[in-house]
C-alpha cells in the first residue's frame, strides 16, 4: 500500500475522532513516522505523536521476534500497521495484520502484539479518548 493512502486513513481517523482544534492547542510541527523509527535493541520502542486530552497516538516498533507485552485496552484503540506485519492477540484471537490494515480493540480487551516476521515492524497506536481521560472520567462516576 502507499504511504500516501497509509498517511490518509491515519489522518481520517484522527479528525474523525474529535472536534475542531485551535491553533494554540496543537504542536504546529510536521513528523514523519517512516524517519526515526523507534526500534531498540531490548524489547518494544516507542513514541509519542500526539497527546491531547481527546487523542493519543504512539508509534511502536517491533524488531523479529519483539512484542508489546500483554495487557487491557485503557482505551477505544485502533492499530494502524505501517511497516512490516505484526500478529494482534485480542482475548486470544490472533489477527495477522499487514501494512494498511486497521485493527480495533475496545476498552478492557486483553491484548499483546507480536513480531513473527523475519523483518523490523511499525504501527501507529490510536486511543481516544486519551487513557488519562478514561481514568478521569471513571473516578468521576
Amino acid at each position: 500500500m502507499k504511504i500516501a493512502a497509509v498517511t490518509g486513513i491515519a489522518l481520517g481517523i484522527i479528525l474523525s475522532s474529535f472536534g475542531p482544534l485551535k491553533a494554540e492547542e496543537v504542536k504546529m510541527e510536521k513528523i514523519n513516522i517512516l524517519q526515526e523509527i523507534p526500534y531498540r535493541d531490548e524489547g518494544m520502542g516507542k513514541r509519542k505523536l500526539v497527546d491531547e486530552d481527546y487523542l493519543l497516538v504512539m508509534q511502536a516498533a517491533l524488531k523479529p521476534g519483539q512484542m508489546v507485552p500483554q495487557h487491557n485496552a485503557d482505551s477505544n484503540v485502533r492499530i494502524l500497521v505501517i511497516k512490516g506485519e505484526v500478529v494482534v492477540d485480542l482475548d486470544g484471537k490472533k489477527i495477522k495484520a499487514l501494512e494498511g490494515d486497521i485493527v480495533p480493540a475496545v476498552p478492557g480487551t486483553p491484548m499483546n502484539i507480536i513480531n513473527q516476521s523475519e523483518e523490523g515492524a511499525t504501527f501507529l497506536i490510536f486511543k481516544t479518548p486519551h487513557p488519562r481521560m478514561m481514568k478521569k472520567h471513571s473516578e468521576l462516576n
